[in-house]
């Protein structure tokens, strides 16, 4: 928990949430929300929003298989500041064919960076990778236990030749990728 606080008056909100969920067909539903409110009136062009009122109220669901490849992409913006905002939603379904991993982030910019897209769109997207990460068992564990995860080397906790990967992962520790040793 943070410490008190010195004096102050509160002026913007975000809300920032994932969900992962499996469905019936055997693909996956990764939904992302973000919301922004301010605490005082707020204005954009002639729209005045009230407080608390949801001026970016955007959702974005992506159905990825058990290799993380979008299958379909779907966007909802039940709020947003200007009436040009919702242009950007049929470009996003340049993301359907990639994949959730290495890379990701270069993949949205490439499709959906500048003016081909919206920024909060894109920072629902660079996190909705490690959303799936946490929702789908088994996506980032190879099986034929030969490959560590994706994410051992990816933090301080999963460090090669830390303690958490010795002890969880005793195969992978202190391990080097053939690949990039030769």
């Amino acid at each position: 928990m943070l410490s008190s606080p010195e004096k102050r008056s509160p002026l913007h909100t975000r809300e920032i949430t994932f969900y992962g969920y499996a469905r019936e067909d055997g693909l996956w539903d990764i939904e992302g929300h973000l919301k922004d409110t301010k605490a005082a009136p707020f204005q954009t062009g002639t729209k005045i929003w009230q407080p608390g009122e949801a001026f970016h109220d955007m959702w974005v669901r992506l159905t990825v298989n058990n290799e993380l490849v979008i299958q379909d992409i779907e966007v909802a913006m039940d709020g947003h500041p200007h009436p040009e905002c919702p242009l950007v939603v049929p470009p996003m379904n340049a993301l359907i064919g990639a994949r959730l991993g290495k890379g990701w982030r270069k993949t949205i910019q490439t499709h959906l960076g500048g003016i081909q897209g919206c920024t909060h769109l894109r920072e629902l997207l660079n996190s909705m990778a490690t959303a799936a990460f946490q929702s789908i068992p088994g996506a980032l564990f190879d099986p034929d236990e030969n490959k560590p995860p994706l994410y051992l080397g990816g933090c301080k906790s999963w460090d090669f030749n830390g303690p958490v990967v010795m002890r969880i992962y005793p195969q992978f520790y202190q391990w080097k990728d053939q690949d990039k040793s030769s």
